[in-house]
């Protein structure tokens, strides 16, 4: 099974062409390809090059748990670089179908920086979703192992929880961030980003990805973070988001579109070898496995 290995700031998935797979994955393997350990390793499998008649090109995005994630920034941008490698775009716009939705894409000379239009950014709660009553989910407060936090959801294809902070840090977030993703306010569960301003033009985030835990970086999280931060009033519409796998630039329209631009690097290429699957392991979540 051969396969191309990639990061955006950190965050680093697997590349798998449907066509030379020869088979459907199974929720097992994927959380064994990406186990840091028994497999590959990675925050997540891309799978595409998927025929269709809606976009370009569509891909398939999924967790190293086994779950399928609607959209992905990183992922998306990984995806046009793996594209751009295989000589199968150039420095064109294109799109892109992923379950989320729609995103228009463009690969800069050379190939390592890529902008990728995200689509629109919604704080409607039945769009995200959230349970309660329709609104705007925009201040609201959970409160999360006794500490009442503020907090901001929204979707770009995805569900978002941005939590306001003076100050933030990676213990916050892996303590707290599991503890919001599956909270029952949020039906499909959830990504959160912590977010602290900076300035106007500036935040920084430390991020809890649903089915893949703390994160070094997320284009998906970048935008919703950004978009929250320009909600509020505290940024204007140019926005540089700060995680600590790096920096992602975003520009957040008026009605709330964004245009992410960011980094890829190419890691390895290689072939999984079918022994693999083979092992007597039972991997339930990243990082964990038990003897079957």
């Amino acid at each position: 099974m051969q396969f191309f290995k990639y990061h955006g700031l950190g965050n680093d998935y697997i590349v798998l062409n449907p066509a030379e797979i020869g088979s459907q994955l199974t929720p097992a393997q994927i959380r064994l390809i990406c186990h840091r350990n028994y497999g590959v390793g990675a925050d997540g499998i891309l799978l595409g090059p998927i025929e269709t008649s809606k976009c370009d090109f569509a891909v398939r995005i999924f967790n190293p748990d086994g779950s399928e994630a609607e959209k992905s920034g990183n992922g998306l941008r990984i995806f046009s670089r793996y594209l751009w490698d295989r000589g199968l775009v150039h420095e064109r716009p294109f799109t892109i179908l992923t379950a989320g939705g729609k995103v228009r894409s463009r690969v800069h000379k050379g190939g390592k920086t890529v902008t990728v239009d995200m689509g629109r950014v919604s704080f409607d709660s039945r769009q995200v979703p959230v349970e309660g009553p329709p609104r705007e989910v925009i201040n609201e407060v959970i409160l999360v192992d006794g500490e009442e936090l503020c907090f901001c959801a929204a979707t770009i294809g995805n569900p978002h929880c941005v939590v306001l902070r003076d100050g933030i840090s990676p213990e916050e977030a892996q303590k707290w961030g599991p503890l919001i993703e599956r909270d029952p306010r949020f039906p499909n569960r959830t990504n959160v980003q912590f977010m602290k301003i900076l300035d106007r033009a500036n935040i920084q985030i430390e991020i809890w990805e649903r089915g893949a835990g703390y994160t070094l970086a997320s284009g998906s999280s970048s935008s919703a973070a950004a978009a929250a931060a320009y909600r509020l009033g505290l940024c204007d519409s140019q926005i540089t988001v700060h995680m600590p796998g790096g920096e992602i630039e975003i520009t957040v329209s008026s009605d709330f579109s964004i245009s992410m631009s960011g980094p890829v690097t190419k890691i390895a290429k290689g072939a999984i070898s079918e022994e693999v699957f083979s092992t007597n392991l039972e991997l339930r979540e990243p990082g964990s496995w038990s003897a079957m």
